[in-house]
């Protein structure tokens, strides 16, 4: 299958940087399709850690062809930081093509995306005040700033001129100073000098890619539930992370992708604010997140966790046609005796078969649980399924079961090696 789709099934933070390192090993190209650094993926290569940020996850194998596409949004700033961490810890023999269509993330987003958190108050979304959604807006206002700009002074200075006009305005009314226009300019130019190298059409390189055969490989920022149009607004990110999204984002037919792998955490975790029927709290919630490491790539934030919700799997498989499911951190559930997974949402003693699309129907939710012994056994070794102690394999055939998807990969450790693969997909 030459091109295959990661995409996470939940609130993100799913373990897709992992699954795209294992997968690019294979791969010819990784490419990036939505989202920005507001989305860290955290991997572990030859036992070092690295945290990516705006970077595709193939970037540490010198073979790769690492694209970040226009559905994108990019703080150039924050890419050269990034770039430049890589070459520190000697990686620099990388290859990157980054969309001359995607958008630039300019420090008026930043500012802006934090006042606007600030004046919501207690009814903040809890971004994480990197200028995304602020960006994606301009981007539909038909005020963004793009890659291919930078390419072309004469008409970037006078495309910032006109944008600032708004954008001043905006900060006016926020209380915050204005953009000095000749100093912006200077630091996009100095940015475009440096990233030059790798701006290009790069729809028209993976269409070219994908008539050649090439292995293709699109990994998902973020998670599904918090997709733009299905998740759970308004709640969300600023794009949609659903694999249905990456043609249009990467500039592909949209039946190009062979097969979506939903990356599915073996329980469930979210950051900010927002509905989680099966989250955890006290005792049990903390023992839980010490286990599973369950602090943000990019901002250190403790993560909100709970059981594994299969009904919201559910929805994602009905909204997205995902066909395989690799199970993350199965290790984790050794933390407890006892396991719980969420199997359906009642509202007010009724069984339902959706998924509200209001918050105020939301909060009404009460999740319905089967319970399933849980294994003490360290098993973060293990390479072969029939090797998992029995509680465990009982509880990835059981996943199996409550979604009608097979379970292809399991992860029992951060590292690549720390993976039992039941069916090789690429």
């Amino acid at each position: 299958m030459p091109l295959i789709a990661i995409q996470g099934c939940q609130w993100g933070d799913e373990g897709k940087g992992k699954i795209t390192d294992y997968f690019a090993s294979k791969a010819d190209i990784v490419v990036r399709s939505q989202g920005g650094n507001n989305a860290g993926h955290s991997i572990v290569h030859k036992g070092v850690r690295y945290a990516l940020r705006s970077l595709p996850s193939g970037i540490l194998n010198p073979r790769v062809t690492n694209v970040i596409s226009e559905g994108c949004v990019v703080n150039p700033t924050s890419l050269i930081d990034e770039i430049s961490s890589l070459n520190k810890t000697g990686i620099n023999n990388f290859k990157l093509l980054i969309s001359n269509r995607a958008q630039i993330i300019m420090p008026y987003h930043i500012m802006l995306d934090k006042a606007k958190e600030q004046a919501l108050g207690n009814s903040k979304i809890g971004t994480t005040g990197k200028g995304i959604g602020p960006c994606y807006s301009d981007k539909a206002s038909r005020l963004g700033i793009r890659f291919g700009d930078l390419l072309e002074p004469d008409y970037l200075h006078q495309r910032l001129s006109e944008v600032l006009i708004i954008k001043n305005m905006e900060l006016k009314m926020f209380g915050l100073d204005a953009i000095d226009t000749e100093a912006c300019y200077r630091d996009l130019l100095k940015a475009g000098e440096i990233l030059k190298p790798f701006i290009t059409d790069t729809s028209l390189f993976l269409n070219k890619a994908i008539d050649a055969k090439k292995k293709i490989l699109f990994e998902g920022a973020q998670g599904g539930m918090l997709c733009l149009d299905h998740g759970t607004y308004p709640y969300v990110t600023s794009s949609s992370p659903l694999a249905t999204a990456i043609p249009l984002n990467a500039g592909i037919p949209f039946n190009s992708l062979n097969d979506i792998v939903g990356l599915v955490k073996a329980y469930t975790s979210r950051v900010g604010e927002g509905p989680f029927p099966s989250e955890l709290f006290g005792e049990e919630a903390h023992a839980l997140r010490e286990k599973g490491h369950e602090y943000g790539t990019v901002t250190k934030r403790p993560r909100r966790v709970g059981w594994l919700d299969v009904a919201e799997l559910n929805y994602i498989k009905q909204i997205t046609g995902v066909r395989h499911i690799a199970l993350m951190l199965l290790d984790v559930l050794s933390f407890t005796d006892e396991l719980k997974i969420c199997v359906s949402y009642s509202i007010n003693g009724k069984l339902i078969d959706y998924m509200p699309s209001t918050i105020a129907e939301y909060n009404k939710v009460t999740p319905n649980y089967i319970t399933l012994p849980s294994w003490k056994e360290d098993i973060s070794t293990i390479t072969s399924f029939d090797k998992l102690p029995s509680n465990a394999k009982d509880y990835i055939t059981t996943v199996e079961k409550l979604t009608g998807l097979e379970v292809v990969i399991v992860s029992v450790g951060p590292d690549k090696d720390q993976t039992i693969t039941r069916k090789e997909l690429f």
